[in-house]
């Protein structure tokens, strides 16, 4: 055998072992919620069509502490993107004002990608309770101060923190009771064990069709398509708008060209029609953008709400 036909075989050979390896590689998608939230089945739609342009991605659910658990693991994992934070609000601004101490820096151990989705928050309540809007809801929570327990999916999460700045305005409060994801939130309001959840529609969506729960409020400027007869706060008279926004983050120090073929695998499949029908299907308003785009969005969503969140005194907690 020539010399030549030597390296040849061998460079052939050595391409054999590594396209395997490289096809084997597995990009986890890590939700920081429960799995069956509006948020993770979002994120699965999306995983599998990212599958159908040839990526191996899987969705990792590592809910707990208002997103803190997932973010923590996703800082520390290796800087190549293969592990990616489904980040938001409460994760990369909210939880340094909520929390004494965060085994993370928002603002240094994540770089942007791009983002998914958006969608306005939503307060929805049981169809047994004796108010059926939110207007009437402030008038019972007037008249019977801590009769009404609200749920969330978590502290830091703007289903939270909208629904506190309302209250606060208005001049009454609920019992706020946080769950790990909005899953679990919503199973304990069909349980009649809260009240009322901060949430989208998304998850709750369903439940609303079945006639198990019931839309009190939207948080934006217009009705949602899924729930038409549902009013808007400011249809009640009441001047409030709340966007929940998710993005992904990868670790920082990922190389620009790995976060570059990422954002245009996940651009490519939120701009599809197709895929745009799912998402809104389920309440899901896709979005995408460049990296800088979400770093700059990032920065004006947090100058927004942690004036807010820092006018409202709530306790540190720990987690």
């Amino acid at each position: 055998m020539s010399y030549r036909k030597l390296v040849i075989g061998l460079a052939l050979g050595a391409c054999a072992l590594v396209a395997p390896a490289f096809a084997q590689q597995v990009t986890r998608i890590v939700v920081p919620f429960a799995a069956g939230g509006g948020t993770d089945q979002y994120c699965r739609i999306l995983a599998q069509e990212l599958n159908k342009q040839g990526l191996n991605v899987i969705i990792e659910n590592k809910p707990g502490a208002s997103g803190i658990l997932a973010a923590d693991y996703v800082a520390r994992a290796k800087p190549d993107g293969q592990t990616v934070l489904v980040s938001s609000l409460g994760t990369l601004a909210n939880n340094s004002v909520l929390y004494d101490k965060l085994p993370y820096d928002p603002a240094k151990d994540f770089a942007p990608v791009t983002q998914i989705a958006y969608q306005p928050a939503i307060v929805v309540g049981r169809t047994d309770l004796p108010y059926k809007n939110i207007k009437e809801m402030v008038a019972y929570a007037r008249q019977n101060p801590g009769k009404i327990n609200r749920g969330s999916p978590g502290a830091a999460i703007l289903t939270n923190l909208a629904p506190i700045a309302f209250e606060k305005e208005q001049g009454f409060s609920t019992l706020h009771i946080p769950f790990n994801g909005d899953a679990p939130a919503l199973q304990a309001l069909l349980g009649n064990q809260i009240d009322i959840h901060g949430t989208s529609i998304t998850g709750s969506l369903p439940y609303v069709k079945a006639g198990k729960l019931r839309v009190l409020g939207v948080m934006d400027s217009q009705r949602l398509p899924q729930v038409p007869d549902a009013p808007t706060f400011k249809e009640q008279g009441y001047d409030m708008e709340a966007t929940l926004w998710y993005s992904l983050s990868v670790p920082a120090g990922t190389p620009r060209p790995v976060i570059d073929r990422l954002n245009k695998a996940v651009n490519q499949v939120i701009a599809d029609p197709d895929f745009v029908v799912r998402a809104r299907a389920i309440g899901m308003e896709p979005r995408g953008g460049t990296p800088e785009e979400l770093g700059k969005f990032i920065k004006a969503e947090a100058d927004r709400w942690l004036p807010v969140l820092r006018g409202l005194n709530l306790p540190k907690q720990s987690h």
